[in-house]
């Protein structure tokens, strides 16, 4: 066993580690050594954002074609040609480029399982490391480890799809039933449906993406239903069984028919996906050589001022965007820290962007309605179609969708925003900049739209909030 040191240890090499471990010895004489079980560059790049945006994006193209006046009315998908930019997008699962990144950075990659093995020291075994590793962190250790599907018992045993099998997508099953109704299940519906399985979702509550307000949901259920998705909410799965079922490998069928009781009646699909969640991946770290257990590990006040978790190993919202801004913070304050500087606070109520890639889309930022008033304040919400902007309309013949402004009663600042409708995927960074700037509505008028964008839905809803 060798005995090495780092100033700074990242157990684990998605882009939350890499961006921390790139913050954290930018510009200095500091080392840090990146340490990851299967491909550098994590879950979004291989498994999650980058396939699941590069299978639907070129569907949103077909459907403005589709419903533009001067363009063929049907346009056929290449299901060959769909998967293969899929492929080129998450570089054939070939994770040499991003080895070569973080090496042009000054940063070493260590491929292997990480694991704590006391104060400051982590325990490498795997292919780089031969039969053991043991690193000092000099400065810090990140815990950067991502998240694990949360798969039910009663599913365990059939071998289902998770997200991966279903971005990874090689083999397409005549039917499909996803379980959930969160992001995972509404975009691979579309994807799915799309190259010609028939899609059946199943979702426990009343509603789709049920923390996004209600509006959204709506929208998003007739939007798949629209494209042929058996929507069915409120459902329940008493049993399910598989015959034959095998790891057949990632994307392929897994096994015989998957045999689901649904509300009372017996159903038969060729595969199923189950999308109920994901916990944080911390189980497996080495806690216990330190004292905690991983609920602990959950709250940073547990945690010693050399340890630090980041991404969705910290309990933040599982989003890709939210991790790299949780590591650009991380990465900084261990700079600081080294150097004696005083570390920055973040200011007060960063709102949390995110946009639904599926038909049609929804981009939401800050507080929805429901969650401000939970918190006890005392909101006021203005509504408008997206289609009050005329350049909106212009995006394709059949446009629609809904606006949604939150603001404070008392000082009318920007609280929230969402936008659901075609093409509303770049008008949500406007609205976080507005809640990070704690920007009024009477502030926010003065922001002159472009004419004619779909921008120019500001200025019908911030009208409709003047004249209430």
């Amino acid at each position: 066993m060798t005995d090495d040191a780092y100033d700074v240890v990242v157990i684990g090499a998605g882009p939350v580690g890499e961006n921390v471990a790139d913050y954290a010895i930018r510009g200095s004489e500091m080392t840090a050594l990146l340490v990851e079980r299967e491909l550098v560059g994590g879950e979004c790049s291989y498994y999650a954002c980058m396939p699941s945006k590069a299978l639907l994006r070129p569907l949103e193209v077909r459907a403005a074609a589709t419903h533009l006046g001067g363009l063929p009315s049907e346009i056929a998908l290449d299901v060959p040609a769909l998967l293969a930019r899929r492929d080129i997008w998450v570089s054939h699962y070939d994770d040499g480029g991003q080895v070569k990144w973080a090496n042009g950075a000054g940063i070493d990659v260590a491929r292997g399982t990480a694991k704590l093995a006391g104060e400051r020291r982590v325990l490498i075994t795997g292919p780089d490391a031969g039969p053991a590793r043991e690193v000092v962190a000099r400065r810090a250790v990140v815990v950067a480890t991502g998240s694990t599907p949360v798969i039910p018992p009663i599913f365990a045993s059939l071998h289902p799809w998770t997200s991966r099998d279903a971005t990874g997508v090689v083999e397409v099953p005549d039917s499909i039933a996803i379980v959930g109704g969160g992001v995972v299940a509404v975009e691979a519906a579309r994807w799915l449906a799309a190259i010609g399985a028939e899609v059946t979702l199943l979702v426990r509550g009343d509603r789709l993406l049920d923390r996004f307000e209600t509006f959204a949901s709506e929208q998003v259920a007739d939007g798949l239903r629209g494209i042929g998705v058996d929507v069915r909410l409120g459902a329940t799965v008493g049993s399910a069984a598989r015959l034959d079922a095998a790891d057949t490998g990632l994307g392929r069928v897994h096994g015989g028919a998957v045999r689901l009781d649904v509300d009372g009646t017996a159903r038969e699909f060729a595969e199923v996906l189950v999308a109920t969640g994901r916990r944080p991946r911390t189980a497996d770290v080495g806690l216990e050589t330190i004292g905690l257990t991983p609920e602990e590990f959950a709250r940073p006040e547990n945690r010693p001022d050399w340890l630090y978790a980041v991404g969705d190993a910290s309990s933040a919202p599982a989003l890709t965007h939210w991790g790299k801004y949780e590591a650009r913070l991380t990465g900084e304050a261990i700079a600081a820290r080294a150097a004696g500087r005083p570390v920055a606070p973040p200011p007060p109520d960063v709102p949390v962007p995110q946009v639904v890639f599926t038909e049609p889309q929804v981009a939401s930022t800050g507080l929805t309605a429901r969650d401000a008033r939970s918190r006890g304040l005392d909101v006021e919400t203005v509504d408008a179609p997206m289609t009050g902007a005329a350049g909106y309309g212009l995006l394709r013949d059949d446009a629609s969708g809904q606006a949604r402004l939150v603001f404070e009663a008392s000082t009318g600042r920007l609280l929230g925003a969402t936008f659901v409708g075609q093409e509303v995927a770049e008008l949500v960074h406007a609205a976080t900049v507005a809640v990070v700037g704690r920007l009024t509505a009477d502030q926010l008028w003065h922001a002159v739209p472009s004419y004619p964008t779909a921008s120019e839905v500001w200025l019908r809803l911030l009208d409709a909030y003047r004249s209430r």
